[in-house]
């Protein structure tokens, strides 16, 4: 998937304009790669548009960086400029993007990674009829 189909998905999916889309898809698959390995990071990396791959790099593969639910929304939200509601809802559409690109058993092997309430981001909403 292009890089600009991917923002196009998460601008459709979190409900907002492209410009903001391409904040949070960057500011989210940063703090993706802090919070993973670096080989599982690389391998995402492998799935993603090449002008998305940086985004998933570290220059070190030092081992993750242990952090919570809530940190992770605060650093997307630094990150992109935006309120922790909307990076929330940002994060969402990120990673449900991202597991559509690099298939199931490539994401839940990164998602093992992570604790339950952020993996949860990757869940679709349930919809209320």
């Amino acid at each position: 998937m292009a890089e600009l189909e991917f923002v196009a998905k998460v601008a459709e999916r979190a409900g907002v304009p492209a410009d903001t889309a391409r904040s949070l898809t960057e500011a989210t698959l940063r703090t993706l790669a802090e919070r993973i390995s670096g080989g599982e990071a690389a391998d995402l990396a492998d799935h993603v548009a090449h002008e998305l791959r940086p985004l998933l790099a570290r220059a070190r593969p030092e081992e993750p960086q242990a952090f919570g639910y809530d940190e992770f929304l605060r650093r997307v939200a630094e990150r992109a400029g935006t309120a922790p509601d909307l990076a929330e809802r940002g994060a969402r559409a990120v990673l449900q993007t991202l597991h559509r690109v690099v298939g199931h058993n490539e994401f839940e092997h990164a998602l093992a990674q992570l604790p339950r309430e952020i993996g949860a981001l990757a869940q679709p909403v349930p919809r209320t009829p």
